[in-house]
């Protein structure tokens, strides 16, 4: 009788889980693949169309703008914040006088609301009063309209979006603390080059947790939402897309079918294609992380 109590007891403490797993993530993914193939507007039954849904997204234009935006946010985004990241890691491991003051002002902006952080490049990119304007005007340098024109719209999202790289940096610096100063030592007596050094020590060494962050920055470009979104916003609740459609992405566009023209159908087919490049895209970097990621195997 206690043999069976024992796995009982364990279920019955794990039943938090379990529910919580059952009922808030394995229900809605199994319900969003069923709603994808039928037509559902939260008030009428769903109705089988099959691969309707999917067709008219590939035949829509906007959906292709939202398809082409993430993808050039993330082939843009992903490099930039990792290159920056790396080199301001470098940068705060320098020990200089009032270290951890740089070190918390450069994670600052990561804990900040979106919301906050959206709408102060809202008023920093104005074009008639923003701050950025107005100190590129002081150095005689263009002022472009960045939020009027398709291509400064989609550099505002990528500066606000490297604006948040203080949370990279953190982990690099993290990083850069299990390299071997030894190595280091070495390598000068040598003669080595600071490239020489970073491209045959610091790389090596940091390359796995690259790996890690090169997936966590990738997923987090393939859905994009509240940047755009709200840069792009001009009226509550009415959508917009931003110039040229310039802003409108994977996950902004989901949004606006699911919860403002309430097509969940189509939200849903959405979403599955999204989780699907986001998974095809993963896969490409984890297989093709044998060749440039160094561990204690290779």
């Amino acid at each position: 009788m206690r043999r069976h109590r024992v796995p009982l007891t364990g279920i019955l403490f794990a039943s938090p889980f379990i529910v919580g797993f059952l009922a808030l993530y394995l229900y809605p993914i199994v319900a969003s693949a069923f709603y994808s193939f039928t037509e559902f507007n939260l008030f009428q039954s769903p109705v089988w169309v099959g691969f309707e849904n999917y067709e008219k997204l590939f035949g829509n234009s906007r959906f292709i703008a939202a398809l082409a935006n993430t993808l050039v946010f993330s082939m843009v985004g992903v490099p930039l914040t990792l290159f920056i990241g790396i080199l301001g890691a470098h940068v705060l491991n320098f020990p200089i006088q009032g270290q951890p003051l740089y070190r918390a002002l450069v994670y600052l902006p990561s804990i900040i609301p979106v919301v906050v952080g959206a709408y102060l490049f809202r008023w920093l990119l104005n074009q008639h009063y923003g701050f950025v304007n107005y100190f590129l005007g002081l150095l005689n340098l263009p002022q472009p309209s960045w939020l009027e024109e398709p291509n400064w719209a989609r550099a505002a999202v990528i500066l606000m979006t490297v604006w948040t790289v203080g949370a990279t940096m953190i982990i690099y610096l993290a990083a850069l603390k299990d390299v071997p100063m030894d190595l280091y030592e070495a390598a000068q007596i040598d003669g080595a080059g600071w490239w020489r050094k970073f491209w045959s020590i610091t790389w090596p060494t940091i390359s796995p947790i690259t790996l890690f962050q090169v997936i966590v920055i990738l997923i987090s470009y393939m859905q994009l939402f509240a940047e755009p979104y709200l840069l792009a916003q001009e009226r509550l609740n009415e959508p917009s897309y931003g110039p040229g459609d310039s802003l409108v992405t994977m996950g902004t566009y989901l949004f606006q079918n699911a919860f403002v023209f309430l097509r969940m159908g189509r939200a849903s087919a959405m979403a599955w294609i999204l989780f699907l490049m986001t998974m095809i895209v993963t896969v490409i970097v984890i297989a093709s992380s044998k060749k440039w990621v160094h561990n204690d195997a290779n």
